[in-house]
């Protein structure tokens, strides 16, 4: 089920970006089988596995890739693979003979995906780092945080996720569809780098007008506004309100019982001082959900601050299906929506195992090369 049904792709087990690209084509429809290590890297991760989200959706062998025997297995599997995702540092498949050269040489169709922090060339290219210094460095860091003080460390979703793992399933679904063209594959080279970079165009573009004041906090999108902000309730909950169009913020006005005249001109800057002071005392007026009930629904642009335990309990997101269960676990459903396609309920995350096998590789090898790969002993339990 699912728009990809059909594609077949093999993950070189990794952390972070590449996972989570890997969950997203695998939520998508594609075949997805992971090539787990022996001993599995995790960073971060909670145990036990099924809380390890963005493995699901798939299953996974357990092989040493520093055995030539399993890199002669990886290379059999990739015959019959539409792509590949590997998140090493540049060199290191090379180093093991599963570099873009080998497997293009088996598979002349293959997307051979590729994401990294720094990209694979560059004076930084095989230098280590986090999402932290990825989007520090092109910018994005700089510009996020108060008035006054230090940028403020996002979650890891601007970077390797959004940066990294939204642009490098971008770039494997594009170069899928030309393949089936050209009949010919291709290296995809998704950096965070650049992916962050450029997420932020719309802010250089504001910044290279001079629409966009390089101190933090001073514009309307970071926190320098007092109608694009969060304010504090009576009970200490959050909400957040963004009217930044002047309809929608005369009607917040209006609910708040502010006279337009007492706060002055919206987007003059010199007004929003001030004006921050009349919306934190008019939002302390009322417990949080008093505000959901008088704001929600209303075209002022509101919605509370939820915590990671409350969002799936909001009514919106339960009436969409936002957050589904799987295995007991609480979690994101697959996005978007495919009214054709649907995508099927995904299952929980699966270890790899010897006895799990026969299930992982049926439909990349027939059973007769099944058994011949296990009598080798390439195979184990990870």
């Amino acid at each position: 089920m699912g728009p990809l049904a059909g594609i077949k792709i093999i993950e070189l087990a990794g952390i972070g970006p590449g996972p989570m690209a890997a969950m997203m084509l695998a939520d998508l429809g594609a075949t997805v089988l992971r090539i787990e290590r022996r001993e599995p890297v995790e960073l971060g991760v909670s145990k036990p596995l099924r809380y390890n989200l963005t493995l699901r959706n798939r299953q996974a062998i357990a092989l040493d890739l520093k055995d030539p025997q399993a890199v002669r297995l990886v290379l059999e599997l990739l015959k019959d693979a539409d792509a590949l995702i590997e998140g090493f540092r540049p060199g290191v498949t090379e180093r093991l003979g599963l570099g873009p050269d080998e497997c293009l040489a088996v598979n002349p169709r293959l997307v051979y995906g590729r994401i990294t922090g720094w990209g694979q060339t560059g004076p930084l290219a095989k230098a280590a780092g986090h999402d932290i210094n990825y989007i520090a460095l092109t910018g994005v860091l700089n510009a996020i945080g108060r008035q006054g003080q230090l940028p403020s460390v996002p979650l890891a979703l601007l970077g390797d996720m959004s940066g990294g793992a939204l642009y490098l399933t971008i770039g494997m679904l594009a170069a899928i569809l030309e393949a089936r063209q050209s009949r010919l594959g291709q290296v995809v080279d998704a950096a965070i780098v650049d992916g962050a970079a450029s997420m932020a165009t719309l802010f250089y573009g504001l910044a290279a007008s001079g629409q966009w004041r390089p101190e933090r906090g001073s514009n309307v999108l970071d926190s320098g506004a007092y109608f694009y902000d969060v304010y504090p309730c009576r009970d200490d909950l959050l909400v957040s309100i963004g009217p930044i169009e002047g309809r929608f913020h005369a009607d917040l006005l209006r609910y708040l019982e502010i006279d337009p005249s007492d706060i002055g001109e919206q987007n003059d800057p010199r007004n929003w001082p001030k004006a921050r002071e009349y919306f934190a005392q008019a939002f302390r007026r009322r417990d949080r959900q008093a505000w959901c009930e008088l704001l929600e629904g209303t075209d002022v642009c509101f919605a509370p601050v939820l915590s990671f335990e409350e969002a799936p309990q909001h009514p919106h997101l339960q009436a969409r299906g936002t957050f589904i269960e799987v295995d007991g676990v609480s979690q994101p459903a697959p996005a978007p929506r495919f009214n054709r396609t649907p995508q099927a309920h995904p299952t929980a995350p699966q270890a790899a195992t010897y006895a799990g096998i026969e299930s992982a590789l049926e439909g990349w090898l027939s059973g007769a090369d099944i058994s011949h790969w296990r009598a080798t002993g390439v195979m184990g339990n990870a």
